[in-house]
């Protein structure tokens, strides 16, 4: 999950800015960024709206950061 830590990096934020933010542990934020726990999908998505990106983007399935248009 090297996405997750990268957008977080380039950010500036901090895992605890993110657990502010988002609601989601600090310490399952860590686990995401390491590999050793894969975030739910409830997550990915909480992850992607504060970010402003896509769920393929965190998942490492793109280099490409811009969301995709919203579904009319």
């Amino acid at each position: 999950m090297k996405n997750i830590k990268l957008i977080r990096v380039i950010n500036d934020f901090t895992q605890i800015k993110v657990q502010m933010e988002t609601g989601i542990p600090q310490s399952m934020i860590s686990k995401y960024e390491s590999g050793d726990l894969l975030p739910t999908t409830e997550n990915l998505i909480i992850l992607a709206k504060f970010y402003n990106t896509s769920l393929d983007f965190l998942m490492d399935l793109t280099d490409e950061q811009k969301p995709y248009k919203p579904k009319k």
